[in-house]
């Protein structure tokens, strides 16, 4: 089956065709830290970690990029409030980030790059624009011309007077026309600037995702992403100045935007009360359960936050935790038989479901077909667990629900190599049980479990895992 993939530009599901049969760049609109990040933000970084990792699995060698705007008006103003520097306000909202990134599990980017460490770029670009003539510099500011993009409005599906109209609100003496945008503006008294040809001052919004984008990813790069709110007016001037700095068109091939998260019905906000930051959801709930409950719906669909949905994740990931524990015990202890037909209709069912999980995936990532697949594998490997079957198909589809869970970003297993110690204690244990001294098992099992080493006890053996918190 084709990869398809749906971009915004076009207005439909096309076929996935990279530049380069071999690789694929994809850049995602970073964080403004200037606050910490909330379930909002994380439903996009997990669509698109999900993204990255379902090319990887397809063999792509992937390039990826989110970047991080640590200079803006609203770190400025955030900043005023606290009584503290922009930039060390900046960098203690970056660290809670990248934080929060890890404990939700997503694979770290190949470059976080910060808008402060890329000026120089900026700059470059900024003059390339005034001498082709798409931008011009007005009291030491520097405005890109939006009349001279004739694609203008193209992402948005808007005509260029309709965006003219709408940019009205905000009428500036100083522009040639209502929706130019900023490529560079002046400091003011106390702002943190930086010395250009145009004077002091720091970049606009739109014009630093132009010059990371292209410096880490090229002129042309396959996908572009973010969440659905950036397509008007951010990415709409990204693609207008990119493609007047570059002289390219498509500059990025394919434009993915992930659907809002709401609560209640509502998008979020905190003058509604229904702010939920990312650790105030990793109180409640493991990064696991968040997950799953993301990838239950389609990364452009809305998707409405609820304890009592969270809550259902937190079962079934623990059906699926059950299961491997169960397959585990079955590969441990089991026995090598006689192909039968049981053992045939496991492993038809095993790749029929593996086909249907990934013609799924190919059809625009559509996680909720592809979870359905999954959690019939999940049901397929209980029964299979306490059947007869090999052991060697008790582990095909134990390798196949870890594979498919890692597609989803779900933390699955986690790697321990017991201890020479550990080792011991163990087996002490096992001749502790063989002699019901239940005395020492208990202590033995206590021990073990402040190391984080659970074991699990059945009547053909002990087997041992790694802990994992179960919040509910």
């Amino acid at each position: 089956m084709i990869m398809r993939v749906y971009d915004t530009l076009h207005g439909e599901v096309v076929p996935f065709e990279p530049l380069d049969k071999t690789r694929v760049g994809i850049y995602v609109c970073g964080p403004t830290v200037y606050d910490s990040p909330h379930i909002g933000h994380a439903r996009t970084y997990i669509a698109f970690d999900m993204i990255v990792r379902y090319l990887i699995h397809k063999g792509y060698r992937v390039k990826y990029v989110v970047n991080i705007t640590d200079i803006d008006d609203k770190i400025i103003k955030r900043a005023d409030e606290s009584g503290v520097p922009p930039m060390d306000l900046a960098r203690r909202f970056e660290e809670i980030f990248l934080e929060d990134m890890e404990s939700l599990n997503l694979k770290k980017p190949d470059v976080y790059p910060r808008v402060s460490d890329h000026i120089p770029e900026i700059i470059e670009m900024i003059q390339v624009l005034i001498r082709k003539g798409y931008a011009y510099q007005v009291d030491g500011n520097v405005y890109f011309d939006v009349t001279l993009s004739p694609g203008l409005g193209k992402l948005s599906h808007q005509s260029l007077d309709e965006l003219l109209a709408g940019a009205r609100v905000e009428v500036d003496e100083r522009k040639r026309n209502p929706g130019d945008f900023a490529l560079w503006k002046s400091s003011k008294e106390g702002e943190p600037f930086w010395e250009s040809p145009f004077g002091r001052g720091r970049p606009g919004w739109h014009i630093e995702c132009s010059a990371m984008s292209i410096k880490y990813l090229g002129e042309q790069f396959e996908i572009h992403g973010g969440a659905m709110d950036l397509i008007f007016p951010h990415h709409e001037n990204e693609i207008a100045q990119s493609e007047a700095f570059t002289g390219r068109s498509p500059v990025v091939k394919y434009w993915l935007h992930t659907g809002f998260l709401t609560i209640g019905g509502e998008k979020m906000s905190k003058s509604l009360g229904n702010f939920i930051t990312i650790r105030e959801l990793l109180e409640k709930f493991d990064a696991n359960t968040f997950r799953l409950f993301v990838v239950s719906t389609h990364y452009r669909s809305p998707i409405d936050y609820s304890e009592k949905a969270l809550k259902q994740a937190s079962k079934s990931l623990n059906r699926i935790f059950d299961t491997l524990d169960n397959l585990r015990q079955g590969i441990l202890t089991g026995k090598k038989e006689q192909e039968r037909e049981e053992e045939k209709r496991v492993g038809a069912s095993t790749q029929a479901i593996g086909r249907r999980f990934l013609e799924a995936m190919d059809n625009d990532f559509n996680t909720p077909k592809a979870a359905a697949e999954f959690f019939r594998l999940i049901r397929l490997g209980n029964r299979a667990s306490t059947s007869s079957v090999d052991v060697s198909v008790l582990k095909s589809v134990y390798d196949l629900i870890v594979e498919f869970g890692g597609i989803f970003g779900l933390e699955l297993e986690r790697r321990h190599e017991l201890t020479e110690e550990e080792r011991r204690l163990i087996e002490e244990r096992n001749i502790a049980r063989k002699n019901m001294d239940w005395e020492k098992a208990d202590e033995i099992r206590e021990r073990l479990k402040k190391k984080g080493i659970i074991l699990k006890d059945y009547s053909t053996g002990t087997l041992w895992t790694v802990e994992r918190k179960r919040k509910t």
